[in-house]
């Protein structure tokens, strides 16, 4: 590590870390604030643009490394099947608008390879973050609500578009020759990946002998490896971190020690991301600014109206549409690789990458600040040009018959699925309300009566029959959604879950009839083994028995096999 790097590490994470407590004590997102901290420290002398150019495409390698290793590839076919319509729709369409734009940009500024530079510009406009998008719907894509997991696929659609992109644009001269070579590599790396995946990496997890730490150290090094071979093929670094990724296995004991791991370090890579984003931006031209502010509008405004029509169009109801869109209105950090890339091999106008630079800079921030008004958005525009409610999505997946005094069971995860058994057995009227498509051939065959559809919509409930019902159980811990229950027009019982006591408390003032909270029903629980085990009235052998029929029990509910759903 050279000097000058060691002086750009110092001022970037000292700026980040200042800033990123004023975020922290005023509960706001650190991201924008990372992104201002590194405008900050661009402003230092001792930063060059060089050092920074490094530090990006390390952080964005790691990020996509780690991107890679949660891809799930028994949900991918479902995933792709909802964003397909609303992807392809958005590239057919966007894409040539803003081609014809890049390619009048790049006339104006008279650069060599105006086709070349134009589908940069491009590049910048058609591709959303997935990084930014992951961390706006943290919760939503947890929960598995509707919005998040369209998101999610169109995020997950454009990614797998930039990586072949990425090695297409990496040659220095486009020559059908060049391209071809450029993709074999690319797709030996993904099938060496697959490869380690479906057997190297079951030999690594046995030579470690249940060691969650030299499984971890085994899949960096198999990262390193990756790294270093696309470096040495001429690939994108970020291209052997992806490669990586598909190598390292997403389930298993010792693969979810990897993936706490990996996450413990994948904060301090984040704000690497977002600071050297923040640094490389430069004080605009007139012509930068220009450039700059037509890429920001086509990506806040003309982004977003195709998708929600595109989901619209496809059935999903306004709301569902409207929230999916809007978190998909962010120039990708895959656009800023392959700008990068480009600016490395001196076959981008200075301009336009400067333009990309700021523009990134710009609806990653105005991203996060729009979440603030996104229901006001929602009601006073999107709500009024969309009057005529889409039903046809949640129509064709449910199957509910005429029910009365019956329990309306929000989400089929865990806790829904004992709660549906404990009604089956006492035969009593029941409908569940699920967002995940993924989970669609399961509601068919295991319960009676079923909606799949967007509870934070109105719709579903009104297909669950709500009006009518006895109780509304809600096993999902997501506040917003605890207020949708809260306000429906229903004489209904409402039994909430959530993490926080307080919160807990001002639920149940809204009108809750129970909360439930597992930290602190856990803590009881806790309390009582104890008390039992003190005064005699159970022993050890019998606590352990007990505890064994019980986890047996939570196993056949799928609690070992899933992860942590609600």
């Amino acid at each position: 590590m050279t000097e000058q790097l060691v002086v750009t590490l110092a001022v970037v994470f000292v700026t980040a870390g200042l800033l990123s407590l004023i975020a922290n004590h005023f509960g706001l997102s650190p991201i924008p604030f990372y992104i201002i901290a590194g405008m900050i420290a661009g402003t230092f002398e001792s930063v060059t643009q060089g050092e920074i150019v490094v530090l990006a495409q390390w952080g964005i390698a790691f990020l996509v490394f780690v991107f890679a290793i949660r891809v799930d590839f028994g949900d991918l076919e479902s995933v792709l099947r909802d964003a397909e319509i609303a992807a392809v729709t958005q590239l057919v369409v966007v894409a040539p608008i803003a081609l014809g734009i890049g390619y009048l940009f790049a006339i104006g500024l008279d650069v060599s390879d105006p086709l070349r530079n134009a589908v940069y510009f491009t590049t910048a406009v058609v591709l959303s973050s997935s990084l930014v998008g992951g961390v706006l719907l943290r919760s939503e894509i947890r929960e598995n609500l509707v919005h998040g997991r369209l998101a999610s696929s169109i995020h997950f659609f454009d990614d797998l578009v930039a990586i072949a992109l990425l090695l297409i644009l990496s040659t220095e001269v486009v020559t059908a020759d060049a391209i071809a070579r450029q993709i074999g590599y690319g797709v030996l790396f993904v099938v060496a990946g697959l490869l380690i995946y479906r057997h190297g990496f079951p030999i690594l997890v046995r030579l470690a002998d249940g060691d969650g730490e030299l499984v971890l150290v085994g899949s960096i090094s198999i990262l390193i490896a990756f790294i270093a071979a696309a470096e040495y093929v001429g690939l994108s670094i970020v291209v052997g971190a992806f490669a990586a990724g598909v190598a390292i296995r997403s389930d298993g004991t010792q693969a979810l020690e990897v993936r706490n791991g990996i996450d413990a370090i994948t904060d301090f890579f984040v704000a690497i991301f977002f600071v050297t984003v923040g640094a490389l931006v430069a004080i605009p031209s007139l012509e930068v600014l220009v450039i700059a502010s037509t890429l920001t509008v086509l990506v806040l405004v003309l982004n977003p109206i195709v998708h929600v029509l595109s989901f619209v169009y496809e059935g999903y109801d306004a709301r569902t549409a409207f929230l999916a869109g809007s978190s998909l209105n962010q120039v990708s950090e895959f656009a800023l690789v392959i700008a990068i890339q480009a600016l490395l091999m001196e076959t981008i106008a200075v301009p336009i990458f400067d333009a990309i630079i700021l523009a990134a800079a710009a609806t990653m921030v105005l991203t996060f600040l729009g979440r603030r008004t996104e229901d006001a958005v929602y009601e006073h525009v999107v709500a009024r040009l969309f009057r005529s409610q889409r039903t046809r999505k949640v129509d064709d997946r449910s199957s509910v018959t005429d029910l009365e005094d019956h329990v309306v069971v929000v989400g089929y995860g865990r806790i829904g699925r004992r709660i549906v058994e404990t009604l089956e057995e006492l035969d009593h009227p029941y409908v569940v309300i699920e967002n995940d498509p993924v989970l669609w051939d399961e509601l068919n065959a295991e319960c009676r009566n079923y909606v799949l559809g967007d509870a934070l919509s109105g719709y579903p409930w009104e297909k669950a029959q709500v009006s009518d019902g006895a109780l509304v159980c809600s096993t999902v811990d997501h506040r917003p959604l605890s207020e949708i229950v809260l306000g429906l027009e229903t004489d209904a019982d409402v039994l909430l879950r959530t993490e926080s006591a307080d919160e807990a408390s001002e639920l149940l003032k809204a009108g809750a009839t129970h909360v439930a909270v597992p930290n602190v029903l856990a803590g009881e629980q806790l309390v009582t083994v104890v008390e039992e085990l003190a005064t005699g009235e159970t022993d050890v052998e019998d606590l352990e028995r007990n505890q064994l029929e019980y986890f047996d029990a939570l196993e056949r509910y799928g609690f070992a096999s899933r992860d942590e759903r609600i």
